[in-house]
């Protein structure tokens, strides 16, 4: 689990900076094509940060579980830790799209 947890914190970090530089409005780190017509970029900004850092953060914890064990409780939770972040950071990412860009797409 020692290396599951390396993986885990070697991409969360460039993640949660990715993460904290859109909230802070550098949203040229989102494509172009998924903000063609999202008109308040710093709301759009603030809030894609935000549904991304739940994605980090779901990384980040996850590989702090690992470091506990390697029993099959342990890998239990931090794999479910991991998907559950995932899918909650990838529905707020979709709620973001749809209501920034009128779209996903």
């Amino acid at each position: 689990m020692v290396l599951y947890s390396i993986i885990m914190f070697l991409t969360a970090v460039p993640m949660i900076i990715m993460s904290i530089a859109i909230y802070q409005g550098k949203t040229s780190l989102i494509h172009d094509y998924h903000q063609m017509k999202v008109t308040d970029k710093a709301a759009y900004g603030k809030a894609f940060g935000k549904a991304m850092l739940v994605v980090s953060t779901a990384l980040l914890l996850s590989g702090i579980i690992g470091l506990f064990g390697d029993t099959e409780t342990i890998v239990t939770i931090a794999i479910t830790v991991l998907f559950v972040g995932l899918f909650i950071g990838i529905v707020w990412i979709v709620v973001v799209q749809m209501k920034y860009n009128k779209g996903v797409f």
